[in-house]
């Protein structure tokens, strides 16, 4: 069995790349209030500030800085994850494995995690974040894809509606 280490950096901001076990699907946007409602959910119980994220189809980019003293993410990304999988009708397959642990087929067990080493990195994935749906031909302009926070930092004056990375 693989032994995974995760930063533990109390107050530290990192990037997620977070995944549907089957990554055809478009349950993420087809769902996407239960996906949001699951990440305030989780903000309730283990607060963190969410600085970017876009919401895929399959799978989901997410930038966020922890409080200063907290270094978990991972209770954070199993209490969104279980969450989201508790509203769902349990349709998917499940693998063996799966069922023995008496686990939902929705998510990839892991995630992949970037700590925020500076300014510099941080715009540079907060830009990853944005360009993403382009990235993958879901549109023809950022501004176009509604699941990205992308609009937010619009209002705010942060990038100009036409940004395109």
């Amino acid at each position: 069995m693989s032994n995974y280490r995760r930063q533990h950096l109390p107050g530290g901001t990192c990037f997620f790349t977070v995944n549907l076990l089957e990554r055809r699907g478009r349950l993420l946007v087809e769902h996407v209030g239960l996906l949001r409602s699951s990440f305030k959910e989780a903000m309730r119980f283990r607060p963190f500030e969410i600085i970017a994220i876009v919401i895929l189809p399959d799978h989901l980019h997410c930038l966020w800085r922890l409080p200063d003293g907290d270094g978990d993410n991972v209770i954070r990304w199993q209490h969104i994850k279980s969450n989201f999988s508790k509203g769902l009708p349990k349709t998917e397959r499940l693998s063996k494995s799966r069922a023995k642990r008496k686990e939902r087929g929705i998510w990839q067990r892991r995630f992949w995690e970037h700590v925020i080493t500076d300014d510099k990195d941080l715009a540079n994935h907060i830009d990853y974040i944005y360009i993403n749906p382009l990235k993958h031909g879901y549109v023809t302009k950022v501004s176009d894809w509604p699941y990205s926070s992308f609009h937010r930092d619009v209002r705010l004056g942060i990038y100009p509606e036409n940004w395109s990375g």
